[in-house]
């Protein structure tokens, strides 16, 4: 809890990041929002407040879930899905995204993401400007 209230820390002009160094933001999604389920996990490359684009690596574990309220912020994101599949769901637009498949959305657009398989679903996804 004591990380969400202290400042990114500055990364120094830091270009290149190893696994290790990625900023877990999973806590944020699960205590901001009522009904999200099943595990999911979001890791940040570097200082996204300071270079205004939020870029993450998503995990969805089967039956994870933003939650039955739809996420709405000002941004724009977009996503690639590099393994499994993902239900996206933008507006009244529902599609099941496979491992290639991308989504780009203003992010005002109500949305919610499902992992409605048995496999794990993976993406890489940016927000500008950032939202977590």
């Amino acid at each position: 809890m004591s990380e969400f209230f202290e400042p990114e820390a500055n990364q120094g002009g830091e270009v290149f990041f190893t696994p290790d160094q990625l900023k877990d933001l999973t806590s944020r999604i699960y205590s901001d929002r009522a009904g999200t389920i099943g595990r999911l996990t979001l890791k940040q490359v570097g200082n996204a407040r300071d270079l205004g684009l939020q870029i993450l690596h998503e995990t969805y574990e089967p039956g994870a879930d933003t939650g039955a309220d739809m996420l709405s912020h000002p941004a724009t994101e977009g996503g690639i899905v590099m393994s499994g599949e993902l239900e996206v769901t933008v507006g009244d637009q529902v599609r099941v995204l496979k491992a290639g498949d991308a989504y780009l959305f203003n992010s005002l657009e109500p949305h919610r993401f499902r992992n409605i398989s048995d496999r794990v679903a993976v993406v890489v996804s940016a927000c500008t400007p950032p939202y977590l």
